[in-house]
């Protein structure tokens, strides 16, 4: 038999993700004993905590862990259940974990995964220096900025790298748990299981989903003033060139701050804004397609459809079908 231990981090964490990671485990346990798979439970499930001190969620819900980390004397795979609220003061309750965590590792060469913001746990451990990850969309320029050593895949659902996995934002973690249950009991199995709980099987990345608010938290207020100059003229034909040129800074020397200031090159700012406009009008009006290309400034439609799939990982139709209530029932 194999242990699973589920971490219940100390702090602000988020319920979903250590319930729906035990159900579907002990689903999975379930069928495989029912086709004939295993005799016995695959995994051996235990909630660790630093202590067996209940710890509250949301003020409302309390969770009890069933072992201590000093109770789990070895463990094949380890997943940190979703930290949520401030990140530095998460790391510092935490660091009893982090330690474990990558002992572990070591001791018992036990795979990890972590749940969408629980990255920032994981990726304390050092375990992630030189791979992949994944995280929530709306941590992804903080991440970036604390662990240079990582590479951040900001489009993905899952990532994994040598035993070492990583989930994208919110419920994707339902995504990444029906990937582990795939790896450790087989295809079957997660296919039943993903259907019993109605989870999209094959989804792979987070760019449908991501809200574009514009990457503000910087000092550099020269940058600021040019992005909110994009933002309230999305719909100019605006070249970087020019805005080098408005805000009186160099071509070469305006890329470069723009870029250390917002993760983005100055041309891919601009396509992100329009972008985000674009959903917004594909979510609300029933405008066609070449409208919204020209509400936002684009004259080009494959240029249009290329940049908008580039960002959202959907044609502006499918897009305009998932997320716009009228089309949908229509």
């Amino acid at each position: 038999m194999k242990h699973l231990s589920i971490i219940i981090p100390e702090g602000d964490l988020i319920l979903d993700t250590i319930v729906g990671t035990l159900n579907l485990f002990k689903m999975a346990n379930s069928y495989s004993k029912r086709i004939g798979k295993y005799h016995d439970d695959l995994f051996e499930i235990d909630l660790v905590g630093l202590t067996k001190d209940p710890i509250t969620c949301h003020k409302l819900f309390q969770v009890k862990p069933t072992k201590t980390i000093n109770e789990i004397k070895s463990t094949n795979l380890i997943i940190i259940s979703s930290i949520t609220g401030n990140i530095e003061n998460a790391l510092k309750k935490n660091k009893a974990f982090i330690d474990w965590i990558k002992m572990k590792r070591i001791e018992n060469d036990a795979e990890v995964a972590s749940l969408c913001r629980s990255a920032f746990i994981l990726a304390e451990t050092g375990l992630l220096n030189g791979k992949s990850c994944a995280t929530h969309w709306a941590v992804h320029q903080e991440f970036e900025k604390k662990y240079a050593k990582i590479h951040l895949l900001p489009d993905k659902i899952i990532s994994e790298d040598n035993g070492i996995y990583s989930s994208g934002g919110a419920y994707s973690f339902l995504n990444m748990i029906i990937y582990l249950i795939e790896k450790y009991y087989g295809r079957e199995t997660a296919i039943w299981c993903s259907k019993m709980a109605e989870i999209d099987f094959d989804r792979i990345n987070q760019n449908q989903f991501v809200i574009f608010n514009g990457q503000k938290d910087h000092k550099d207020e020269t940058i600021k003033e040019v992005q909110v100059y994009i933002e309230e003229n999305f719909e100019e034909k605006i070249s970087v060139e020019g805005l080098a040129k408005k805000f009186a800074i160099s071509n070469r020397n305006f890329i470069r701050r723009f870029k250390k200031a917002t993760q983005n090159t100055p041309f891919e700012y601009i396509q992100r804004v329009k972008v985000e406009v674009a959903k917004k009008c594909f979510e609300s009006s029933t405008s066609n397609i070449t409208q919204v290309m020209y509400e936002v400034g684009y004259n080009d439609e494959k240029a249009f459809r290329k940049t908008f799939k580039k960002y959202t990982g959907l044609s502006p139709v499918e897009y305009r079908r998932k997320f716009n209530r009228e089309m949908a029932f229509s």
